[in-house]
């Protein structure tokens, strides 16, 4: 089963690109299907997640905020696994 991770960020965020890198680590290892959504392009995106970026969806579900380790990330796709 593969998992669907989407990065909600923008295209001068330095964490963003953070979270970029650990997702891209995480995802040698676990079959994801990863999307980038640029949050600027989209007024209600921007409304939604304003200053809070990068946000790591996980199946459509927020799960990770600003800052995410690869353990982390990693233990949250076993438990979405089941």
């Amino acid at each position: 089963m593969t998992i669907r991770i989407t990065l909600y960020g923008r295209a001068d965020c330095e964490l963003c690109h953070e979270m970029r890198i650990v997702v891209d680590e995480v995802a040698r290892a676990v079959p994801l299907e990863v999307e980038e959504v640029d949050v600027d392009a989209d007024p209600e995106l921007r409304a939604r997640w304003g200053e809070t970026v990068p946000v790591l969806a996980v199946n459509g579900r927020p799960a990770f905020k600003v800052r995410v380790t690869a353990s982390a990330l990693r233990e949250r796709l076993l438990r979405e696994r089941g």
